[in-house]
């Protein structure tokens, strides 16, 4: 373990080792989920998976289905509640009124939406940062009102998505005639194209992904997390923490079997199969919130991290630069616009190339770290927030 890694224990205690880690661990899932969308070449397969064209492909979809899609978008969720709350409670501490520190967390959501833009835009990055920002406006309000809001809130926004999503998606399918997603790509794809496209349709983007996936819910469930300290205290809550990893992680993976059925063993209609899509997405939800409570397992149980932990947490720490920085990478080594290996390769390399760009963005938070250097992105927006 490194010297200047070792001599900021104390300051490490200070922050959460649960919600580190489990930042940086996200940013992995998230460029895993995000590799297949640049395989034009390959034929759709199920969602917006790729087809596989061997064993290992096969592993890695099955592994995309039961773990990372619709659960890492989840697990991200509910950090941002979590997120959410820890900024409002840190401004009010610091005496804060609480019409000023919904001002600045409505103001820093607003900025998200501005990074993810950018993203989207002039990097042609798969962005989810617009969604996010959005979400924080939608929800700040409760940041400021009893649990009992929260939790009746999240019950009416719940319902909707499960009464909503699976038809949704049922009718969805049905309209494509199919069980995946023809690519969002091609090799025809120029820079300024793509970036006139997204120029004019970004707008509706953070809306429709909003009217497509049960993100709010993920969102609300952080709050009630972060209420309870969950990750920020995790030995006060261990029992709890494994209850939760337990059912959710049991409700994620039985919403996860049916998809895996479909085009293999299964073959129900176009639209039978949007609910069966709807469903993973819903039980989605839960897989996220499980995610989180393992890492507050992880993280009440973590005593002395070691090299790998660290290089984790210092990622996690910088997780909207390297968020940014990942979806940069996935464009410059598979799109078309770019070095085009998304045409060349399958499904199986994409989710390596994936691995590589976040272990060089671990390597790379690790360095930053060992300089005491913030994310260059959370430089930018905490002056553009706290800028007063």
């Amino acid at each position: 373990m490194s010297v200047p890694l070792n001599n900021r224990t104390t300051e490490r205690k200070k922050r959460a080792y649960s919600l580190d880690l489990a930042r940086g661990t996200m940013l992995l899932l998230i460029a895993l989920a995000h590799a297949p969308l640049y395989l034009y070449t390959s034929e759709p397969g199920i969602m917006h998976r790729v087809e596989s064209i061997n064993f290992f492909d096969h592993v890695v979809n099955l592994f995309g289905m039961f773990f990372i899609d619709n659960r890492a978008r989840a697990m991200f969720a509910v950090l941002l509640g979590y997120g959410l709350v820890l900024s409002f409670e840190s401004q009010i501490s610091k005496g804060k009124k609480e019409r000023d520190a919904l001002k600045t967390i409505r103001r820093r959501s607003w900025y998200l939406i501005l990074f993810g833009i950018i993203l989207a835009v002039f990097i042609g990055g798969q962005d989810i940062l617009m969604a996010y920002g959005l979400a924080g406006l939608l929800v700040s309000w409760l940041l400021s009102r009893e649990i009992k809001a929260l939790i009746r809130t999240f019950t009416i926004i719940t319902l909707f998505y499960c009464l909503s999503i699976p038809i949704i998606w049922g009718f969805n399918l049905q309209e494509i005639g199919n069980y995946g997603f023809p690519p969002e790509v091609s090799a025809t794809d120029t820079y300024v194209n793509t970036m006139m496209l997204t120029l004019f349709s970004f707008p509706i983007i953070p809306i429709m992904i909003h009217f497509m996936f049960p993100i709010l819910p993920s969102v609300l469930i952080g709050m009630w997390i972060a209420r309870n300290q969950f990750l920020t205290k995790p030995e006060q809550h261990i029992r709890t923490l494994i209850c939760i990893t337990i059912i959710g992680l049991t409700v994620s993976l039985l919403g996860s079997l049916p998809l895996s059925f479909l085009g293999s063993v299964w073959h129900p209609s176009f639209f039978i199969a949007g609910l069966i899509s709807g469903l993973h997405m819903l039980t989605g939800i839960a897989g996220g919130l499980a995610y989180a409570a393992i890492f507050g397992i992880i993280g009440a149980k973590l005593k002395r991290p070691g090299r790998i932990s660290l290089s984790i947490m210092a990622l996690g720490k910088r997780s909207l630069t390297f968020y940014v920085w990942n979806e940069a990478m996935l464009v410059l080594f598979l799109s078309p616009v770019a070095l085009d290996l998304g045409g060349h390769v399958s499904n199986g390399i994409a989710a390596m190339i994936a691995v590589g760009i976040w272990t060089l963005s671990a390597v790379l938070a690790t360095i930053l770290e060992e300089q005491n250097m913030n994310g260059p992105l959370e430089i930018v927006l905490r002056r553009l927030v706290y800028k007063n």
